[in-house]
């Protein structure tokens, strides 16, 4: 099965520095300033870094998060290969005239505050995906595009066949999109739909609401 970021983690600001200091402002030769540049887009090292150091300050607060800490030495990479990889599905969707409502952002998220048991227990579990509480909207309407996209493809997304499917449709979408990487990053994986770096599939198990999601 897929997974789309690495787990995450923790600790008090300095500890937290420490653990994953923020990027240096420099980009390819290319794109200067550039982590990435997605269909003419540029997502900067800047932007990168904000939204590191948002889900770092989150960690920070959270009574495990020397722990959480721990867990994500990696956070930028993967928090860039989000990025990337929301540019592709909103592309893929957009395509495909799959739209996500407000209301349905809500409605799947009480389900799923729901089943975490409380509103806090989900930003928790969320916080641990390395996703700081401000983003969980953005990644519930990801989940919602990737279920639209599935409909739209007659792909089951509860079978590796649906999986192998929505992959594909999300590889071709990548491609035509001219996917360049700042090199002190990685390289993009069209086929995978992944920053390389990370060796990290795109579709994991969410145990806050035990169905699957970006």
């Amino acid at each position: 099965m897929f997974r789309r970021r690495t787990a995450l983690s923790v600790s008090a600001t300095a500890a937290l520095l420490a653990a994953a200091p923020l990027l240096a402002a420099c980009g390819s030769d290319a794109h200067p300033g550039a982590a990435a540049v997605v269909d003419g887009k540029r997502i900067t090292v800047a932007q990168l870094q904000a939204r590191v150091k948002d889900v770092r300050e989150a960690q920070g607060k959270s009574p495990q998060g020397a722990q959480l800490i721990m867990n994500t030495g990696r956070l930028s990479l993967a928090t860039l290969n989000g990025m990337i990889f929301d540019e592709v599905l909103a592309r893929a969707a957009e395509d495909a005239g799959v739209t996500v409502t407000r209301n349905d952002i809500q409605k799947w998220r009480e389900t799923a505050e729901e089943r975490a048991g409380s509103a806090e227990r989900l930003k928790a579990m969320w916080l641990q995906q390395g996703i700081a509480p401000d983003e969980i909207d953005a990644m519930v309407r990801n989940q919602l595009l990737l279920d639209g996209l599935a409909k739209h493809l007659g792909a089951d997304r509860g079978r590796p066949q649906g999986q192998q499917q929505l992959a594909q449709a999300l590889a071709k979408t990548s491609r035509s999109m001219g996917i360049d990487v700042n090199p002190r990053f990685g390289k993009w994986d069209d086929q995978q739909v992944i920053l390389g770096e990370t060796k990290e599939p795109w579709i994991t198990t969410e145990r806050a609401a035990g169905r699957q999601r970006v």
